[in-house]
């Protein structure tokens, strides 16, 4: 989900709306709109824009849903400033947009066969408070299906039904309970079942519709699965927990004839695997053994025959295609590389879709023919008329750390030729925590890479997903800033690189990245030039505190509970906020008004206690954004914005002058 608004001096000045109004023009500088709230930030140069904006001219688009009779899809993209749904009726055909909204949207589902609509979720000012849509297609018009203010997520639909299955915050504002709607009348609308907790969410209906299953996540690391009476709401637990083994599955979808399903865990394994589960019996059956490492996703064809899956193989995507039969697999040949996510069958059993992003290539829409084995390209997302294809590929790397595990990351370094000597870096750590980078489309930053000669590390500390259960638990508790020492091994590790300048770092995040961000900025403060945390956490006790209820517990059981005494002085002692102190180079905070997930008074509080530093801050909300920012107008600003800072605290230079 993420973008909306072009006007004309734009298309005649070839630069975004924000760069111009008559006073503006005058000054020669980029004029923030309205809904942006500035601090010590210094008016922008017309000129960044001019030699950056097209590095942020660049599109992309997701599968959302196949039509259930035609070979034609809904896909989400930006034309203007956020994704709107779009029809695309043949590979390579015209995006056709559907859906006109101020705020992003995402999650089209088609209705069954016979049906005229498709359902679509949409939020307002990035507050994530989703509600569901219809979209009727004979005439256009949309109709709201859920109560317009609690939080509506998931949907999973029946089968050649109109009925969805969905969560909902709408009874407490903080449990996520199951509700049921016929989409074609939203007075059919009703609770199913009455649950405990903000991790609930169905998965998927039976053959016959009589029964869901339904998955209770209670952390990355420990997650459940249960069975639900469609009718009555009466739930049975699948996979209870046995011995002190914490395990985690990821969604569910039944077998063809209903008899058992299928789901990836971590049963028994470091990894997830792809396993099979009996309903007569309960005992997992693994289905890819061999393969050591997480079976991120998964697809069942509708008649049963094949699964589809990818296997995240060291951050690198590999697709598979097993025969339910025999439970042989292989992977497929001729796959165009890159991540591949977004996995979903045609109706037709013959056609998988799904999205492929590589270094070169942003996010585009292919299928699959299986029988043929023929690839094609459904969407050619624009980049800006920029080459892509020079664009630089990422080298995995790996360091030791304090305890002497070995963490790794992805480098992405500038044309030597043309930036010779050690290069300037920029540190961005993934947020989750339990997240991981994934070499792809770097977007705007390759700005950084291709015009400013900054090499950028994309580190995946210990926490992250991707590398075993016992990896991504050893930065719960009380061993959270053993996370810091990881970057702080890093930091070492570019000081004794022949092509990196250790001397002139930046480290920057978003989420628990800017979490990261705040505690680097203290801890290793000897180390860097400068810090961009954007929508970060600068104290994780007034984080759980202050957070949203539907998820404070569920951050609880990766941070720590605040309300144990130990825990709640261990949080307090490590936390970016008490030891503001230690920070002593320029800071520029980012964050969104309507974050659900970080208040913005997490960054706040921070740059409030920086006051009495000495140091340069610069502060930067958005009044219509939350937890990022999703709106174009938005990201181009702080784009612009961002690249004055590196400029002026990375790279020493004087940008006001370099600009004119």
């Amino acid at each position: 989900m993420k973008r909306l608004l072009g006007i004309i001096t734009l298309l005649l000045l070839g630069l975004p709306a924000l760069v111009r109004n008559n006073a503006a023009a005058q000054a020669n500088v980029i004029r923030p709109g309205d809904n942006l709230v500035l601090e010590n930030i210094p008016a922008i140069p017309a000129a960044i824009a001019e030699k950056a904006f097209r590095y942020g001219e660049v599109r992309a688009a997701a599968l959302e849903d196949w039509d259930r009779s035609r070979r034609e899809m809904l896909i989400v993209t930006r034309f203007a400033d956020v994704p709107q749904v779009h029809l695309v009726k043949m590979p390579g055909g015209a995006r056709t947009q559907l859906t006109f909204f101020p705020d992003r949207v995402a999650g089209a589902h088609y209705g069954p066969k016979g049906s005229n609509y498709f359902t679509f979720v949409k939020d307002v000012g990035g507050g994530e408070w989703f509600q569901f849509y219809r979209y009727d297609l004979s005439d256009g018009n949309m109709t709201l299906l859920t109560d317009g203010k609690s939080r509506n997520t998931g949907g999973a639909f029946a089968h050649n039904d109109n009925r969805f299955a969905y969560s909902s915050t709408r009874r407490t504002g903080q449990d996520t309970d199951i509700w049921i709607m016929d989409a074609t009348n939203p007075k059919t609308d009703h609770m199913l079942v009455q649950l405990e907790g903000g991790g609930w969410d169905a998965t998927d209906w039976s053959p016959d519709n009589q029964k869901l299953l339904v998955l209770q996540e209670i952390s990355a690391n420990q997650s459940y699965l249960w069975l639900a009476d469609a009718a009555s709401g009466e739930k049975k637990l699948l996979t209870p927990k046995s011995g002190t083994e914490e395990v985690a599955y990821g969604g569910g979808t039944f077998s063809k004839d209903g008899r058992g399903f299928y789901t990836t865990t971590d049963r028994d394994s470091e990894f997830q695997r792809l396993a099979y589960f009996d309903f007569a019996t309960m005992k997992p059956a693994y289905l890819t053994s061999d393969i050591k490492w997480d079976v991120a996703e998964f697809d069942l064809s509708d008649d049963g025959k094949t699964l589809a899956f990818v296997a995240n193989e060291d951050g690198v995507d590999e697709l598979y295609l097993m025969d339910t039969s025999t439970r042989k697999y292989q992977s497929v040949p001729g796959m165009p590389a890159g991540q591949v996510f977004g996995l979903n069958f045609h109706k037709n059993n013959q056609d998988l879709g799904f999205v492929v992003n590589s270094a070169t290539s942003p996010s585009d829409v292919y299928s699959l023919n299986i029988p043929t084995g023929k690839f094609e390209r459904w969407t050619f997302s624009e980049t800006g008329g920029l080459n892509t294809a020079s664009f630089s590929e990422p080298q995995l790397i790996k360091w030791q750390t304090f305890d002497g595990k070995t963490i790794s990351g992805f480098l992405y370094t500038p044309d030597p030729k043309k930036f010779p000597g050690k290069r300037p870096v920029i540190v961005n750590i993934h947020g989750g925590p339990e997240g991981q980078f994934r070499p792809g489309f770097l977007g705007r930053n390759n700005y950084y890479l291709n015009e400013l000669g900054v090499a950028l590390v994309f580190p995946n500390v210990r926490g992250s997903s991707g590398y075993g259960k016992t990896f991504l638990k050893l930065d719960n508790g009380m061993n959270r800033d053993h996370t810091h020492k990881d970057i702080g091994a890093l930091l070492d590790w570019i000081k004794q690189s022949p092509n990196l300048d250790g001397d002139k770092i930046m480290v920057t995040g978003g989420s628990y990245g800017g979490y990261m961000t705040w505690a680097v900025a203290y801890e290793y403060n000897g180390k860097i030039c400068c810090s961009l945390p954007i929508v970060g956490p600068s104290n994780l006790v007034t984080l759980l505190e202050h957070t949203e209820a539907y998820r404070r517990d569920l951050r609880r059981v990766e941070y720590g509970d605040e309300r144990d005494p130990k825990i709640r002085e261990y949080l307090e002692k490590t936390a970016p906020l008490n030891n503001s102190e230690k920070i002593q180079k320029p800071v520029f905070a980012v964050v969104g008004k309507n974050d659900p997930r970080v208040p913005w008074t997490e960054s706040r509080q921070m740059l409030d206690k920086l006051k009495g530093n000495g140091i340069t801050t610069w502060f930067l909300m958005a009044d219509d954004e939350g937890h990022g920012y999703a709106k174009k107008k938005n990201q181009d600003f702080l784009f612009y914005a961002t690249v004055m800072f590196v400029r002026q605290f990375l790279l020493g230079e004087n940008v006001s002058a370099a600009a004119k």
